[in-house]
């Protein structure tokens, strides 16, 4: 067997991994990770400028998550002229082709503030090239950090955050991925963003980023949620995996749970930026495996994992 590389991935472009998301190429055979790919080597500016102007960064495995490959940036999501901002892809397969939504910004901002953050819908059947569907009406012009899963009754559910409402995240609903219908708030327990939706021993989790660690949540009907302590909240001791886990997404197979996540290695826990730095730029993507333990989840980030971590030929149909 093959150990799983550490880290799991570093952009070899800009050297800014962040938000990864994992879903299986059924055209390539091979699972591919999407991601932001923040620019971490842009000219030491006092800003947060390198935050943006972002593309959606692609690396693929054909070992089961031992070992990933550079293989460019998704094509085909500027639908104006000019450099503009991706931020945190989410993909769905509907089993015919795949439905990516991400966040999205106007342009390269030097501040955090004052522009409207959307999220768009896009198409693919092969998840290189893809195609604008519409820019989704939400609940604000200030949403971020799409997840979507099918519903056990049809239909799918999106969670995501809202800025304009002490970011917390909402849910909406859809038949068809096209369509949403904003439900209203979801989780109000705290600041956070990052949701990501998952079941695991017949049980429902929420993990969301509170910039500490990822706060557990636990459901049982995916309508109430309920807060069950923090994961990767402590710097691990492998490789570039210092600081703390940041925006994670999970995948279940027969193989197990295993929880994608991003550190800032390099930086101080309580250093609010701008970062002006490579060092306090940079970030890593990492994978640790989650088991369920009495009424939560148990992440142990120093845990040797040995391929395959996700399946050869792909998930469970």
């Amino acid at each position: 067997m093959t150990t799983v590389a550490r880290p799991l991935f570093r952009d070899p472009i800009h050297d800014g991994a962040t938000d990864p998301t994992v879903i299986w190429n059924r055209q390539a055979g091979e699972w591919w990770m999407f991601y932001t790919s923040r620019r971490a080597d842009a000219p030491p500016m006092d800003d947060v400028s390198w935050i943006h102007g972002t593309d959606i960064g692609i690396a693929s495995s054909a070992d089961g998550g031992a070992g990933w490959l550079y293989r460019g940036i998704a094509e085909g999501l500027d639908i104006e002229p000019g450099r503009h901002t991706y931020w945190a892809p989410e993909i769905i397969d509907d089993g015919t082709g795949y439905h990516m939504f991400v966040s999205v910004i106007r342009g390269v901002p030097t501040q955090w503030a004052g522009h409207a953050r959307v999220i768009r819908h896009y198409t693919s059947h092969d998840l290189f090239s893809w195609t604008y569907r519409s820019t989704l009406s939400l609940s604000s012009e200030r949403v971020i950090d799409a997840c979507v899963l099918r519903l056990p009754t049809g239909g799918y559910r999106m969670w995501y955050k809202d800025e304009a409402d002490h970011a917390h995240t909402y849910a909406a609903d859809s038949d068809d991925l096209a369509e949403w219908t904003v439900r209203g708030p979801a989780v109000a327990c705290s600041k956070h963003e990052g949701p990501n939706v998952f079941e695991l021993g017949g049980s429902y989790w929420m993990l969301i980023d509170e910039w500490h660690g990822q706060r557990v949540l636990h459901s049982t009907d995916l309508e109430t949620w309920e807060p069950r302590g923090l994961i990767l909240d402590r710097p691990g001791k492998g490789p570039d995996d210092g600081g703390y886990g940041y925006h994670a997404d999970v995948v279940t197979s027969e193989l197990g749970a295993f929880v994608f996540y991003f550190s800032h290695p390099r930086r101080s826990d309580d250093d609010p930026g701008p970062h002006i730095d490579h060092n306090g730029r940079r970030s890593s993507v990492h994978v640790a495996r989650l088991r369920v333990s009495g009424d939560t989840l148990v992440c142990d980030r120093d845990e040797t994992l040995e391929a395959p971590i996700l399946p050869l030929e792909g998930p469970d149909q």
